[in-house]
């Protein structure tokens, strides 16, 4: 017995993360789902919520690659209070667990983002680790990342990383910048490992693959293109089985044609929104290593015109999934919640609405998928 009282959210339509239940209901006690039954079968003496007919539940979304919100960069503010404002800008977009991105830095700045990101974890349960998206990139692939902190990995560098308390961790890198081996003991500290910002070949790209090297960054962005002769790291991904590569679907970074294809590779799609501080924020512009990024049609842009992250929120990347891309509703909600959930290792308790997961919801009206409530652990939050 658990001694919490447990109350129940009903809904006309419940997607549990593989199966779509009309008339059911979900059974929480505390932070936990009890079960998820039809709604007929609740006892009366449950508390029960009944949302209006029409909207559906579904796991709440899941976004691993999250570098700001709330007009809060973590870059600048790798603080816990930093990680409250830009996970509480999120959840209005159903967002109910994210990876804070810190973006390549010095490595003071790292440590910082370390500790803010362990300091949160206490009372946010939305912060599920961090992404340290390089500083072991390639400069032939920077992007907006500054040249002057990309970095070849050191021991101290290892010593950080392995140093852990901070959740999930997930790094991205560039294979062919760091050295032979240390993809591995990454991998061996129960750290994430993705490819991105890199001029990897198919050849390197596989290498680090068998060094346990899973997910792919943004796929197709900052990365050589896919070639007759020349494959690269985008055929690597699409041809694995074990791959997880994120999709910035914004119809900007990626035309959906391309996308489109993705979607019948072998791996795991995940959407993300490499979303920047104006998303679920006042502003319309913010600043980047003390560069000003300005939004334009849609567009974070430095002044040279060169993409510096999105605007996009989860909620938009799913609708946009279904109206570009033509998929299934449900099939791209399992691509905002259930296939990061599994690429994170946390698929035995988030990204499912079952007995025993975590009670992570999002409830949306499904034609334009605006999100009207979000649960995080069992509390309905803003």
């Amino acid at each position: 017995m658990t001694g919490k009282v447990p109350h129940a959210i009903s809904a006309s339509h419940v997607f549990d993360g593989s199966v779509l239940h009309k008339d059911a209901a979900i059974v929480i006690e505390g932070e936990r789902i009890a079960a998820l039954l039809p709604r007929a079968e609740l006892s009366r003496s449950t508390d029960d919520l009944i949302l209006p007919d029409g909207l559906w539940i579904a796991p709440g979304f899941i976004d691993v690659q999250v570098n700001g919100g709330g007009d809060v960069l973590f870059n600048d503010a790798p603080t816990a209070e930093g990680l409250a404002a830009i996970a509480a800008a999120h959840r209005k977009f159903g967002t109910t667990g994210l990876l804070p991105t810190l973006i390549t830095d010095a490595p003071e700045k790292m440590q910082a983002a370390l500790a803010a990101v362990q300091a949160a974890r206490a009372g946010q349960p939305g912060i599920l680790g961090i992404h340290l998206e390089g500083p072991f990139i390639s400069p032939e692939r920077a992007g907006v990342h500054v040249i002057r902190h990309i970095r070849a990995p050191s021991a101290a560098d290892s010593e950080m990383l392995g140093a852990r308390g901070a959740g999930v961790m997930l790094v991205t890198l560039a294979p062919e910048q760091v050295p032979a081996g240390f993809i591995a003991e990454l991998v061996s500290m129960g750290i994430r490992v993705s490819l991105g910002h890199s001029a990897a070949s198919y050849r390197q790209t596989r290498a680090a693959m068998a060094e346990g090297l899973a997910g792919f960054t943004h796929l197709f962005n900052a990365m050589p293109p896919l070639l007759s002769r020349d494959p690269g790291p985008i055929a690597a991904a699409l041809e694995s089985p074990s791959a997880s590569y994120g999709l910035i679907v914004d119809g900007i970074h990626v035309d959906p044609a391309v996308l489109r294809l993705a979607l019948r590779g072998a791996g795991h799609p995940l959407l993300v929104t490499d979303a920047m501080p104006p998303v679920g924020g006042a502003q319309t512009s913010f600043r980047l290593y003390g560069e000003e990024i300005g939004v334009r049609d849609g567009r974070c842009l430095r002044r040279d015109g060169t993409l510096a992250g999105t605007v996009l929120d989860m909620a938009s990347a799913v609708r946009n999934c279904v109206r570009m891309l033509e998929a299934p509703l449900e099939r791209a909600l399992g691509f905002a919640s259930l296939n990061p959930a599994n690429f994170l290792g946390l698929g035995s308790e988030l990204g499912r609405i079952a007995a025993g997961f975590r009670a992570d919801l999002v409830a949306f009206e499904p034609e334009e998928v605006q999100v009207v409530r979000t649960w995080v652990a069992g509390r309905s939050v803003p």
